[in-house]
């Protein structure tokens, strides 16, 4: 089963919760992120 949950607050793309499991991360300031987001927010705060 699929259920959209919201999308990306920075790329936009549609999340979903599949079987489920969640296919995104919460975000402190309790935003939606999808995974290739957040790894890129990670790349770039683990390179300063």
């Amino acid at each position: 089963m699929q259920e959209l949950v919201g999308t990306c607050y920075i790329c936009g793309k549609n999340l979903y919760c599949l079987d489920g499991f969640f296919n995104g991360l919460h975000t402190d300031d309790k935003e939606i992120v999808c995974y290739d987001c957040a790894e890129e927010q990670n790349k770039d705060s683990l390179s300063k």
